[in-house]
């Protein structure tokens, strides 16, 4: 075959074949990016739902993770480390603890639980959604909590009895 009778391709066609291949590219990666972010996206129920189904360990860590997510909520400050430094040294990390020696309990209010806090007090900085238990470790952690943010700002600045 002469290469006068060989099939020559013109620039149009060219051109219309790289805008075929150009946008049929365009195409995929368009179809792709769509279904990955509608695949990944979640809606406020199922937000919601997953922050529900949340569940902590029944420890002290768990306790404590468990508070300070409650206090996210409510915009209570204070840290991990701090409540657990409080703990620590107020009930040793049990949430039975309680103080039957001191000046609270000479008056018939001890304090108890994992950051030692008479009744009135946990009353008064009881935050909605815990127990109204005062043994109840998040709810003792998370009214003890905002009775130091109300007093010292932030758990965090407690370093001895308060």
């Amino acid at each position: 075959m002469s290469a006068a009778q060989q099939h020559r391709r013109t620039r149009t066609n060219r051109i219309a074949r790289a805008a075929a291949v150009a946008g049929t590219g365009a195409a995929v990666l368009a179809v792709s990016l769509i279904g990955a972010t509608g695949a990944s996206a979640a809606t406020p129920t199922q937000a919601k739902t997953a922050a529900a189904a949340t569940v902590y360990p029944n420890n002290l860590d768990g306790w404590i993770r468990e508070s300070l997510h409650v206090m996210a909520q409510k915009g209570i400050p204070g840290t991990y480390n701090g409540i657990y430094r409080n703990i620590i040294r107020e009930s040793s990390g049990n949430p039975n603890a309680i103080n039957l020696w001191d000046s609270n309990a000479a008056k018939g209010i001890p304090s108890k639980g994992l950051l030692q806090v008479i009744n009135p007090t946990f009353n008064t900085y009881h935050v909605s959604g815990t127990s109204w238990n005062i043994y109840d470790p998040v709810a003792n952690i998370t009214a003890a909590c905002n009775y130091a943010a109300a007093r010292y700002g932030t758990i965090d600045n407690v370093f001895g009895a308060y």
